[in-house]
């Protein structure tokens, strides 16, 4: 009589347990979200991104373009002469404004017949829209600036609302950076540089 061996029961392999890897989880999804609030403030610390709102900058600069603007530039250095500051208004500190400095502490600025003249010097402005339509005479005393619109007559600028003390700079606007095809390094005026020099020896 044949015999048979009763079949063996299969027995499954033990499952063994991977370790728990959902702290590491945490722990990588909370060191990104620090670095990122790190470099979020990191970034505003020394820079700041504005849109430029209305005309008074053409053609240097056009209404909706996106700019981005250096707020270190001025805790180490002085405004010069051609720089593009964003600055708030004196006159609503809710508001922010951005223009160009034409005079700078202890200069004299004088606007007649379309010409602009630090220190009895002609400025030569390739940079505006047009020549100014109106007339007027300035004394910057220290720790203030004169600044105009590149689009002189229709600019709220110094000559409508008075001087800009340098406290109230944000910063140097260094970049056009949207739209896209935009895309520019500001220039702050290499023409002026000359006129500049010429100033600091009178």
């Amino acid at each position: 009589m044949e015999t048979t061996q009763p079949e063996s029961q299969y027995q499954p392999e033990p499952v063994v347990e991977q370790p728990a890897n959902w702290k590491r989880f945490l722990l990588d999804i909370l060191e990104t979200l620090i670095l990122a609030v790190v470099l979020y403030f990191g970034i505003n610390a020394v820079s700041a991104r504005v849109r430029v709102d209305g005309f008074s900058m053409r053609p240097t600069l056009q209404d909706g373009e996106y700019i981005l603007v250096n707020k270190l530039a001025y805790k180490t250095g002085e405004p010069h002469r051609g720089d593009i500051v964003v600055f708030i208004f004196p006159v609503n500190p809710q508001e922010d404004l951005i223009k160009r400095v034409i005079g700078l502490p202890g200069e004299s600025v004088s606007v007649h017949n379309g010409v602009v003249t630090v220190n009895d010097i002609t400025l030569t402005e390739p940079y505006i829209a047009s020549p100014p339509a109106y007339d007027g005479d300035w004394v910057i005393p220290d720790g203030q600036l004169f600044v105009l619109g590149d689009n002189r007559n229709d600019s709220r600028d110094s000559h409508q609302w008075g001087l800009l003390p340098i406290e109230n700079v944000i910063g140097k606007a260094v970049l056009i950076y949207w739209p896209p095809k935009e895309w520019e390094v500001i220039n702050h005026n290499a023409q002026i540089t000359a006129a500049q020099k010429s100033l600091s020896t009178k």
